[in-house]
């Protein structure tokens, strides 16, 4: 505590007046503001008193309270999370899109087969039949398969058989011997000789070429 101190000083000239002021005007500046007093005395004529006791209460001469500093345990600023943002695209992606090329269709390759060459040829009566168990050869005679019998040609001979009549025609296997009747040289099997005539025929004139 800073204690009160009361101090009066007489000026009589007045010299001594503004240098009283002077005081004052220096005390006012260095933070004390005091108070001034002027006293005429009844018996002293021309003498000024000047009360140098300054005014301000001790308590004002405290210094002030030191700015409150955050505390350590506040909680920090929460920053907004980025916003999204998506990256740029690749450059091929900015291109216009197109659907997806068909593929070429691969060019068609006709397998060309060599025409068979004709051993021999001729016109002659030809039959059919569609009973039997064996054919000459050792195989169980089949109505519904496309083969013949002939009397001397081999055994897997190929011979094609055309109707002269419609130009229907067939190419038959020969497997067995046969048809032991004049006139005739190829004996069909039924499935054989319904592919260029009617069975109900039985029996017609054709031509037949012998293939190598």
């Amino acid at each position: 505590m800073v204690g009160k101190h009361s101090r009066t000083r007489i000026f009589s000239s007045p010299a001594g007046i503004v240098a009283t002021a002077a005081v004052g005007v220096a005390l006012a500046v260095g933070g004390t503001v005091g108070a001034v007093q002027l006293v005429s005395g009844s018996d002293q004529s021309g003498q000024v008193a000047l009360d140098l006791t300054p005014t301000t209460a001790a308590s004002s001469l405290t210094p002030s309270s030191p700015a409150v500093t955050p505390s350590a345990s506040a909680s920090p600023s929460v920053t907004a999370s980025p916003s999204a943002t998506r990256s740029q695209q690749a450059a091929s992606r900015g291109r216009e899109r197109t659907s997806s090329p068909k593929p070429k269709p691969k060019p068609t390759v006709k397998k060309t087969t060599a025409a068979a060459k004709v051993l021999d040829s001729g016109s002659c009566g030809a039959s059919f039949y569609s009973d039997g168990q064996l054919t000459a050869n050792g195989e169980s005679f089949n109505p519904n398969a496309l083969t013949a019998a002939h009397k001397t040609l081999p055994f897997n001979t190929k011979v094609r058989v055309t109707n002269p009549a419609n130009g229907k025609s067939v190419t038959v296997r020969i497997n067995d011997r046969g048809p032991f009747i004049d006139g005739r040289c190829l004996d069909l099997s039924r499935a054989a000789f319904a592919s260029i005539a009617s069975v109900d025929v039985g029996a017609l004139t054709v031509r037949y070429e012998v293939l190598g």
